[in-house]
């Protein structure tokens, strides 16, 4: 069971390395050891004694605290109140959906017509081909905007894509904003491409060399590294 979002959890460094295992009854043998069963008198215990499990797993307690915060979040709800964010949240992502059929060069793979449940993935495919403006510096020019970036270039088979989520959190007016950031950023796109791809440009660090940035010899990530190193700062700041 995947706890990102629906159950409150943030992917983190590319996901809070949690989840549910859930199973069927005719499976509980197989599962990995301990198991946390109850006694007769009501303690728990870890009970290692089971047939036919394939053994533990890594470190037992795993990533605990996205675990935890997912299940007071759902005690917390209720029944009811997970079906009222959930409605809310495929409802803000198919308004959102409403507000992106006018913006040139954006469009929604695989039937635009079908409405998404709690994200979308958009396609700006037509921008990159029309003006060289990719994906990548359209997430970068929303830095500039004050909002943080969607997931980019995932799933893969969707070309220059924007995975765009909104949860029951955000209002009307903050989706509408992120719109208008993304129809603004186009625009300029489609004016001056080499204005977008110069973004971020009000970030306290601007664009690095993606090529130096991914090797860990050369990668500066502060001041004080750099100092202790003795090299060139990477990044510029614009």
């Amino acid at each position: 069971l995947n706890i990102h979002k629906t159950f409150s959890s943030p992917h983190g460094g590319g996901g809070p390395g949690a989840g549910v295992i859930l199973a069927k009854g005719k499976l509980v043998d197989f599962l990995p050891v301990p198991l946390i069963e109850k006694d007769e008198k009501g303690y728990y215990f870890w009970n290692y004694n089971v047939k036919h499990t394939i053994g533990k797993i890594r470190a037992f307690y795993g990533n605990i605290v996205p675990l935890l915060k997912a299940y007071y979040y759902l005690l917390a709800l209720g029944g009811k109140g997970i079906r009222a964010v959930t409605n809310i949240s495929v409802l803000n992502t198919n308004y959102f959906i409403s507000l992106l059929k006018d913006i040139k060069g954006l469009h929604i793979p695989y039937s635009s017509s079908t409405p998404r449940k709690h994200e979308v993935v958009v396609s700006a495919s037509s921008v990159f081909n029309e003006t060289g403006v990719s994906t990548f510096d359209i997430a970068k020019a929303l830095l500039d905007r004050g909002v943080h970036p969607p997931t980019i270039y995932f799933p893969l088979i969707v070309r220059e894509a924007l995975m765009i989520e909104f949860t029951e959190s955000e209002s009307k007016e903050e989706i509408e904003r992120y719109a208008e950031y993304l129809e603004e950023i186009i625009e300029t796109a489609y004016r001056n491409p080499e204005e977008v791809k110069k973004s971020p440009r009000y970030t306290s660090i601007g664009r690095l060399d993606e090529v130096k940035a991914s090797k860990p010899n050369s990668y500066i990530p502060s001041y004080r590294v750099y100092l202790k190193r003795g090299q060139n700062i990477l990044c510029s700041k614009h």
